[in-house]
């Protein structure tokens, strides 16, 4: 109790020190799109949900290893807040936590953990000048061939707290009745707390400009960028690119375009060099339920592709993407989602509830009633301080039933460096080489109108170079969720993981979790 206290005490001081300025920031402006809306126009939606989580662990294998496994009690205290802002000026949304986490056994490993997810768009000048922003802190792994963990309570050191932060202001408009423009400007930055490997630094400037032309259903583009981005570990890497080419909607739900042009980058060599591309798009939308895109491109380091699908049903829902291109900093520089489950969901509520802020709020109600995380993914992200090129593969899937809910994940990247550079500046535990495939399976079912039953079973599996990088972590894992009040959720659960290859070990744990909304 005392040591329980004392953790409080800690907790409350450092609270003072977390970003929660955002969320403020995004309350007053919001406030303030609702009191510039009173006089005419809908009424804007804010809401802002403390919260406080309390999750006591007891695992067989706190350091998750083979050799002498430690049994230990955590306590993870874990106060937070949502903001929700759908004004006229601000829509947008932050999620912030900080976590003390105390071990029994391990008290040497006492730590305090953040998470943070938050993006939203604020229009600063009216249907012209807006800024899109995002940010998020989370635990990500730095060796894909490091020892893999299911939970961020376990004392881990192949896993690391990353911050990312981006902020894009840009406008957007017209040229009479020639064309439409958009200028943007971009600046991201990422750090981790793994000895300064992953940080990264990132400019980036576009300039868009399409219209139409005489012929009806014939339009054309163009579009200039330049990209700059410094690695903490690696060279700096920088790509100025132009394409400009037609595009024809065949019908209303079909068009199609082709592009050419020239870029000048040092991908795959130490200074620039200048080459030029081409590709074609397709864009198909069938009904509002069903859409369709596919473009190929020839690059400097070869083809570049990018197919995505999503259709839905009443009470399915559908995602599959394909792509194929450069990739800079893989789930950092502030590229923020909700995750797949929440995104499956948000466009699966939109026959319930059309209006954005309302169906944001009966997604939540929804994963929490049903113990589903909204950030679950298939694969966990791995730290990487290079230019690199990967191959993605993504497909996710909703049943909603009366009683029962089935969400499925699947993923499979394959990453590779572009140059010899790229090589040196990672050694073989960080190598920029490796495969990852993995999948994930929850099913949940009504017991009771306020409580649940969760099943979820996932595997992932991970390659290299070598036969000594492989890994393949499963886990299984079961709980009870429910509603104990009025602004109270209780869950109870055990969990089964097991690794094999270059880091073996297994994991049984029992847990428990209160959370209170205020």
């Amino acid at each position: 109790m005392k040591s329980s206290l004392r953790s409080l005490q800690t907790l409350r001081m450092t609270a003072k020190s977390v970003p929660v300025a955002v969320g403020l920031m995004m309350a007053s402006a919001a406030a303030s799109a609702q009191d510039a809306g009173s006089d005419s126009g809908p009424i804007r939606t804010l809401s802002i949900v403390p919260r406080v989580s309390v999750t006591e662990t007891l695992t067989n294998n706190v350091g998750l290893t083979s050799v002498n496994p430690q049994s230990d009690l955590v306590t993870e205290i874990s106060p937070g807040i949502r903001v929700n802002s759908q004004g006229r000026r601000l829509q947008g949304f932050l999620d912030y936590s900080l976590d003390k986490i105390a071990y029994v056994q391990n008290s040497s490993s006492d730590q305090y953990q953040r998470a943070l997810n938050t993006a939203g768009t604020l229009e600063a000048i009216d249907n012209w000048g807006y800024i899109d922003f995002s940010g998020s802190i989370s635990r990500q792994a730095i060796s894909a061939f490091g020892t893999p963990s299911v939970s961020n309570t376990s004392i881990n050191a192949n896993q690391t707290e990353v911050s990312s932060y981006l902020i894009s202001p840009y406008v957007r408009g017209r040229l009479g009745d020639l064309a439409g423009y958009e200028a943007r400007y971009s600046r991201a930055i990422s750090s981790s707390a793994a000895g300064g490997f992953g940080n990264v630094n990132s400019t980036n400037g576009v300039e868009k400009i399409s219209g139409d032309s005489a012929i009806r259903g014939l339009g054309w583009s163009a579009d200039a960028s330049q990209q700059k981005i410094d690695y903490s570990a690696s060279l700096p890497s920088e790509a100025d690119r132009f394409t400009v080419g037609p595009s024809y909607a065949i019908t209303p739900q079909l068009r199609v375009s082709a592009n050419v042009g020239r870029e000048r980058n040092n991908y795959t060599t130490v200074d620039l060099q200048s080459y030029s591309n081409s590709g074609f798009a397709a864009n198909w939308n069938p009904s509002a339920l069903t859409t369709l895109s596919a473009s190929l491109e020839h690059r400097s380091f070869g083809n570049s592709h990018n197919l995505s699908f999503e259709h839905r049903t009443g009470r399915t829902a559908w995602k599959f993407s394909d792509s194929k291109d450069i990739l800079q900093t893989p789930n950092q520089l502030g590229v923020v989602s909700l995750g797949s489950i929440y995104d499956l969901l948000y466009g699966q509520f939109a026959s319930i509830e059309p209006n954005p802020a309302a169906r944001a709020q009966l997604v939540n109600a929804f994963l929490q009633a049903n113990g589903l995380s909204p950030n679950a993914t298939a694969v966990s992200s791995v730290l990487t301080s290079a230019v690199s090129l990967q191959r993605s593969q993504n497909l996710s899937f909703a049943l909603l039933g009366v009683r029962d809910t089935i969400t499925f994940m699947a993923t499979r990247i394959e990453n590779s460096p572009l140059d010899a550079s790229s090589t040196a500046s990672n050694n073989l535990t960080n190598s920029l080489f490796f495969n990852q495939r993995g999948f994930s399976v929850n099913y949940t079912h009504r017991l009771t109108p306020d409580y649940s039953l969760g099943a979820l079973a996932s595997q992932q599996d991970t390659s290299g170079l070598s036969s000594v990088q492989g890994t393949k972590l499963r886990l299984l894992n079961l709980n009870v969720t429910g509603r104990v009040g009025k602004q109270t959720t209780a869950s109870v659960g055990v969990r089964r993981v097991v690794s094999s290859g270059a880091a073996p070990y297994t994991e049984t744990a029992a847990f428990g979790t209160l959370i209170v909304q205020f």
